[in-house]
């Protein structure tokens, strides 16, 4: 049996490296944490691609390998589509609780609670080469928390796809339509 060729991800986020794997079954997926290294690489872009960019490219030079990043968050259209690429720290403290109270306290005399999960993958290789891949998943944020399940927004975000809360689905369901999914689906068919 030949051996699975090994995906770097830049990200010390044990949920995302885990989806990822998920998702990509054929490739062995690690951390760059996974391998020995860490350090912090600062997302100072001003867009979802700009700061995937910056942690695949820090990360692929720094260990002399192909390294995939994503970069992703929530977009509310009644917030101008805050929290945006600063969803994960939102709060200022990196904490999915305080993300998600803020979230919710910014939305509460909003009528339009639309609102969509965007993911920007790039995987950069160390002589340059740059493949990109974008997806998106459309719903709304609710007024409370439905269910524990998932990460991040997921407790607060109604898919419309699956018809209920990200909170309440199941790791299957989700990764069947979410953001992240729906942009390694198309990275999957530009690495072949």
């Amino acid at each position: 049996m030949s051996e699975k060729q090994r995906i770097v991800v830049a990200s010390g986020n044990r949920h995302k490296v885990k989806e990822i794997a998920q998702m990509l079954p054929e490739y062995e997926v690690v951390s760059y944490k996974d391998l020995g290294y860490d350090f912090e690489v600062e997302e100072n872009g001003k867009t979802f691609y700009d700061n995937a960019l910056i942690k695949a490219k820090t990360v692929a030079l720094a260990l002399n390998l192909p390294a995939l990043s994503d970069d992703s968050g929530i977009c509310a259209t009644a917030l101008n589509g805050e929290p945006g690429i600063y969803s994960a720290r939102y709060a200022g403290d990196g904490d999915d609780e305080h993300n998600n109270d803020l979230l919710l306290k910014n939305l509460l005399d909003k009528e339009d609670r639309r609102a969509k999960y965007v993911c920007c993958l790039v995987f950069y290789k160390p002589n340059g080469e740059i493949i990109t891949a974008t997806g998106e998943t459309h719903g709304k944020i609710l007024k409370e928390r439905v269910g524990y399940n998932g990460f991040g927004y997921d407790p607060i975000f109604f898919s419309d796809d699956l018809g209920k809360s990200m909170g309440l689905a199941t790791d299957e369901e989700k990764n069947s339509v979410s953001h992240r999914f729906r942009a390694l689906k198309k990275l999957r068919e530009k690495l072949k």
